[in-house]
This record gives C-alpha cells, sequence and structure tokens, in this order.
C-alpha cells in the first residue's frame, strides 16, 4: 500500500466503484518514488480545496492497476506516475510523470469546474 493519506485503490473492483459513486475522480497510479511524491503531495494538499474532486491512488505494480495502465491514454507514456482525471466514469485528461501544483489545479481547474 502507498503511504499517503489519499483513498487507496486497491483493486479494479474498488476503481470501479469510486468511478461509479463520484462524477470528478483524480487517480495518481504510482509508487514511493521521487517522481511520484511530489503528486501525492500537491493531491493531499489540494483534497480540502477541492471538495467536488474524489482523490486516490493506486500502486502501479499490483495486478489490478491494468485499469489504468492499460488505458489508450496512457499507451505513449514512459515515466510514472500515471495520473488520470474521469468525468462521470470518462477519462477526461491523463498525464504521467512528474507535476507541479500549478500544473495540477490548471487540470481541475478546466477539467471540473469548482464548488
Amino acid at each position: 500500500m502507498l503511504h499517503t493519506n489519499l483513498t487507496h485503490i486497491l483493486s479494479a473492483q474498488e476503481h470501479a466503484k469510486v468511478l461509479q459513486e463520484n462524477e470528478n475522480v483524480m487517480v495518481c497510479c504510482g509508487r514511493m518514488g521521487p517522481m511520484c511524491i511530489p503528486v501525492y503531495s500537491v493531491m493531499q494538499e489540494l483534497e480540502p480545496e477541492y471538495k467536488n474532486v474524489k482523490f486516490a491512488d493506486m500502486e502501479f505494480d499490483i495486478p489490478d492497476a491494468y485499469v489504468i495502465r492499460d488505458l489508450k491514454e496512457c499507451e505513449s507514456f514512459r515515466g510514472i506516475p500515471f495520473v488520470i482525471y474521469y468525468k462521470n466514469g470518462n477519462v477526461v485528461k491523463a498525464t504521467s510523470s512528474i507535476q507541479s501544483k500549478v500544473q495540477v489545479t490548471t487540470i481541475l481547474d478546466q477539467q471540473f469546474s469548482k464548488e
């Protein structure tokens, strides 16, 4: 399990449930490495501010992470984490590698109107 304060998605079934129960979802699929930890930190910092977005993480190396690794939006990605933004269960944006707070908030503001 990843050592974050985010909601942990541990299976494909949990992934489907999170998407079903939340209109706006941001999932960071990675490891506890130098490119991933800053993204988890940004997500944890932004979670109280973006109450209309469900923030979650998923371990990149678990078998059920295929639900993210195998997305067509991720086929050209070469670096982790894979960060997927979902609206009503559909991928609206996908990014990879380290991201700053400004990069994440820009995507959140573009894809999910802040309440």
